[in-house]
């Protein structure tokens, strides 16, 4: 069973709640928190995730209210490549162009059956890999 790791801030914390639902039985779920929707620091959530992608491997899920915050974070880690979709059709591409490993949802601004959709394509669509390979390899500074 894939794992997925899955973390939020407040903004986004009623939405995981729900795609841990949705995800539950279909994956291993694995949840970094918040606990409740009470105000939090995004980045506090966004590091232990992609650094059990990292260490761990699955794919993760980070949601707040745009969804940059816990891109910026996450995308400080060299083999984590977090995208930002608010389409199921950039879901999929970040998947088969970019070969991302955790997507970031912004919940102030898609509904839920959006983010539902995005989540299901990210977590079935495969990376291309061939052409797209090599730019994947020049995107860590390390």
């Amino acid at each position: 069973m894939q794992t997925i790791h899955i973390g939020s801030d407040h903004a986004g914390f009623v939405l995981k709640e729900q795609l841990k639902q949705v995800l539950s039985g279909k994956y291993k779920i694995i949840d970094y928190g918040p606990g409740n929707a009470d105000s939090v620091d995004y980045p506090d959530y966004a590091h232990p995730v992609a650094n059990a992608v990292e260490k761990h491997g699955g794919m993760g899920i980070l949601i707040c209210g745009s969804a940059n915050g816990v891109a910026m974070a996450a995308n400080k880690h060299a083999a984590i490549r977090a995208a930002i979709c608010w389409l199921p059709e950039i879901a999929a591409l970040a998947r088969q162009h970019n070969n991302a490993n955790i997507v970031c949802i912004p919940a102030r601004f898609i509904s839920d059956e959006t983010a539902e959709q995005i989540v299901e394509v990210f977590l079935n669509t495969a990376f291309e890999g061939g052409r797209h390979q090599n730019r994947v390899n020049k995107i860590a500074c390390i």
